[in-house]
């Protein structure tokens, strides 16, 4: 009887952990994988980028689940035609907040047309995916929310601080970035699908995974990625070493990922950006979220 249960479980793609913790989840809106409990060096340890990204320092946190792939069109297109979207209480603050642009033109691979569905969504704020992560909470009973920047860095790179999610070289088999040659070079903006870059065959192109060392995928590469945290030039210097939260206030939301219009060399895992308030968008900015256990 035990056995027919775990097959049910698989079958509905639920998987869970009777003891210790699953390796991966998925409580029907994606796969997401562990990033288990531990210490990492945050920050630029190749010397390559600014003073933002730097002091190199230690950094401890708590397990947690990250999304494998972004947020896709298919799976945030449930959200907008849920009665949810449109509940106050899902968003910051209690407020509503239509301004921004979830894009519906074929050249952007807009979300709400068909043959668009496996690519990453794009074209929201930073209070759109707060109210996601929000209704992903209500619906499955567990704790869902934007990772925060370390714990983005630390699932994107692990522990032996690499330069890249797979490692230290860099190349267009392995993600999308400016003048990389790649079968998405012709459309605007450059996305490629989710899960493009998985070490198979695509066409005439071989690829390699560009998954991270918890099993992450495009961390790099494509899109930006909103995180929970407040914008700050110097946090890292008074950072804490234990789950940092981020400055308490601040005018921008950090941004993580690296979209495909700048060049190799800037597609560092370490790579820290803010340009949008928290209610703008931006074509290139996409997010994943993180399931606390």
């Amino acid at each position: 009887m035990r056995r027919f249960i775990f097959l049910g479980l698989l079958t509905a793609g639920i998987v869970t952990a009777a003891s210790g913790d699953a390796k991966a989840v998925n409580d029907g809106y994606g796969d997401y994988v562990l990033v288990p409990a531990g210490s990492f060096q945050m920050g630029d340890n190749f010397k390559e980028g600014n003073e933002r990204e730097r002091p190199v320092h230690l950094v401890e946190l708590d397990a947690y689940y990250i999304g494998k792939y972004n947020v896709s069109n298919a799976e945030y297109k449930r959200f907008r035609e849920d009665p949810g979207y449109n509940d106050p209480t899902l968003w910051p603050g209690g407020k509503l907040n239509h301004m921004s642009f979830w894009w519906t033109n074929e050249p952007n691979h807009g979300g709400g047309l068909s043959g668009n569905e496996n690519y990453p969504v794009v074209g929201i704020t930073w209070e759109q995916a707060v109210a996601y992560a929000n209704w992903l909470s209500r619906k499955t009973g567990k704790k869902y929310r934007l990772p925060t920047e370390a714990e983005w860095e630390k699932a994107a790179r692990g522990t032996d601080q690499r330069r890249f999610p797979w490692g230290n070289q860099i190349d267009a088999s392995y993600t999308n970035f400016s003048n990389s040659g790649g079968p998405y070079k012709d459309t605007v903006p450059h996305l490629n699908p989710i899960g493009f870059y998985d070490g198979s065959k695509r066409g005439d192109r071989m690829t390699h995974s560009n998954a991270s060392p918890y099993g992450a995928y495009d961390m790099l590469g494509g899109v930006f990625q909103w995180c929970q945290d407040w914008y700050s030039r110097n946090y890292y210097a008074f950072s804490p070493g234990k789950n940092p939260q981020g400055p308490p206030s601040g005018a921008y939301r950090v941004l993580r990922g690296v979209g495909w219009y700048l060049d190799a060399p800037a597609h560092r895992v370490t790579a820290r950006f803010s340009a949008l308030p928290s209610d703008q968008s931006y074509n290139l900015i996409s997010f994943r979220c993180v399931r606390e256990r």
